[in-house]
């Protein structure tokens, strides 16, 4: 007859063994995350949520411009009428409010329609797309012409206004750095206007105009991105392998191994006490290979796996012990290990390192996006049809000057009980870092930093603590009160802004433009 230790063991393993099979089961559809609005009469009496459904807001309507000229038009309607409007995208994926237009009353611009290539100037390696197009899309574009963007986020699904918006990156501290941003050369934006000039007008902003700074890290408070022209290279490969180390070294590498390679990024695994260090680098197209970056927890997975696994994360998290929730941690960091986080030689299997791919086969991912719809028998982990994984994510830079001494707090925090770290943050993601480096823009770096990212178990409902909850709470005021950390634009909670815009140094650049743009601040909630 089993003990009850051993069968606390048997749960404790579940919810791996669930999502490991989801992994081998992938299905050939999927059902995309559904669209963020939602309306009852048409295009009115909408709601607008994102793509997990944390949150629920309400507007007056909702417009889909296919143009720049409809573009026009809508911004210029809310102008006249001093509503207040919002900009939505395809996905939705930003955590915080920044789709809710502040009220029943207010108005929604959606770019899912503005998702096409304007123009591709192969010579002047130069690509202009409308600010709706999705992210795996220009990469898919950009490669079809011999081109590749240097750097992105690691999710192949955000929009490029989107992605713009909150300053999402890649990891690299060389030349440009990681930040989308960093590569745009210009851009049109669609503001209000006086009544003299139709109440909205289209501005162009060249890679040496002043206000680019301003608009190309802008939190949706402008106006709307009507076209982007990003800056592109020769299409290159990448040489991608990832070893784990012991993190006792780990505060003095992490300024360090940025600029030994490329793309290099660590994963910390604190109760384990190791690191994922990622060697990644730029190699001759000739290098053999056609890997393929499909990660693990952006794939699409089978629905009933997915209802089960969270049906076992949450009696771990109810009735679990540390040992049992530290015995389902280190399973699955493992079994995304011996997966190779998803990474394939050839698209198809994981033969050993180094993992050779083109760029944009290797620089993002997200698969559970991509496939055609399969009436929910599989889905994102996250889809919020069904009660699947629901995260916390909390994401902030600190600046590399910083950096060692933060991460020996957090290894001392640490040391005082390693076995709360397994619930603590997602075991499976640990804790991510990346390299970014300073920008000009106003709401950008303001120096070399490395960017913390941290997935948390959220309840389903509402107040409900997790357990050892204040593990990542202590990692995060830590972070942002005691070392001056910069919270990501689209990632946290509310609490995590509070007072972030002091500290930017050119806040009040920022301020300026825009009070020129929208001076009656239909665009801020």
């Amino acid at each position: 007859m089993m003990s009850q230790g051993q069968a606390r063991r048997m749960e404790s393993c579940l919810p791996v063994a669930l999502l490991a099979l989801g992994i081998l089961l992938q299905l050939a559809g999927c059902s995309p995350p559904p669209d963020p609005v939602v309306c009852t009469h048409g295009t009115s009496n909408c709601t607008i949520t994102n793509t997990v459904g944390f949150f629920l807001c309400p507007a007056a309507n909702v417009t889909y411009p296919r143009t720049e000229q409809e573009l026009v038009a809508a911004v210029a309607a809310v102008a006249a009428a001093k509503r207040k409007v919002k900009v939505t995208t395809s996905h939705a994926h930003s955590i915080p409010k920044l789709a809710c237009p502040g009220g029943r009353d207010g108005t929604l611009i959606s770019t899912a329609r503005l998702n096409r290539t304007v123009h591709i100037d192969a010579d002047k390696r130069l690509m202009t797309v409308e600010s709706g197009m999705l992210l795996r899309d220009l990469m898919e574009a950009a490669a079809a012409e011999g081109l590749s963007l240097a750097h992105s986020p690691y999710w192949h699904s955000l929009t490029i206004g989107g992605l713009l918006a909150t300053g999402a990156h890649g990891s690299s501290l060389w030349g440009k750095g990681s930040a989308v941003h960093e590569y745009v050369v210009g851009l049109r934006i669609v503001t209000p206007a006086p009544a003299s000039q139709g109440f909205a007008v289209v501005r162009e902003l060249g890679a040496n105009h002043p206000d680019l700074d301003a608009a190309k890290v802008s939190i949706g408070v402008l106006g709307v991105i009507s076209h982007v022209t990003l800056a592109l290279q020769p299409l290159f490969k990448r040489s991608v392998t990832f070893m784990k180390r012991d993190d006792s070294d780990l505060a003095d590498r992490v300024a360090t191994w940025g600029r030994l390679h490329e793309f290099g990024d660590m994963l910390w695994l604190p109760q384990q006490g190791k690191v994922v260090y990622r060697q990644d680098d730029r190699v001759d197209v000739s290098t053999p290979g056609d890997g393929l970056n499909d990660n693990l927890i952006f794939r699409a997975t089978p629905t009933q796996v997915i209802i089960a696994a969270r049906s076992a994360e949450e009696r771990l998290q109810e009735n679990g012990t540390d040992t049992a929730r530290c015995a389902a941690a280190l399973l699955q960091a493992d079994t995304m290990e011996r997966q190779a986080y998803g990474f394939t030689n050839d698209g198809v299997s994981f033969t050993g390192y180094p993992v050779v791919g083109y760029q944009h086969r290797i620089q993002a991912s997200g698969t559970c996006i991509d496939s055609p719809e399969d009436s929910l028998r599989s889905a994102c982990a996250w889809d919020p049809r069904i009660p699947g994984a629901r995260a916390d994510n909390s994401g902030f830079s600190v600046a590399l000057s910083k950096a060692p001494a933060f991460i020996a707090d957090m290894q001392r925090l640490r040391d005082l009980n390693p076995d709360v770290f397994c619930v603590g943050i997602d075991s499976r993601t640990g804790m991510s870092m990346r390299y970014i480096k300073a920008s000009s823009a106003y709401l950008g770096k303001q120096e070399d930093s490395i960017a913390i990212d941290i997935n948390y178990y959220r309840s389903n409902i509402d107040g409900t603590p997790r357990a050892h909850t204040d593990v990542g709470d202590e990692i995060e005021q830590m972070a942002l009160w005691k070392y001056g950390a910069l919270p990501h634009w689209g990632k946290n909670h509310d609490i995590t802004f509070d007072g972030a815009i002091s500290k930017y140094s050119k806040a009040h650049e920022f301020l300026a433009v825009k009070d020129r743009y929208d001076p009656d601040g239909i665009f801020s909630s």
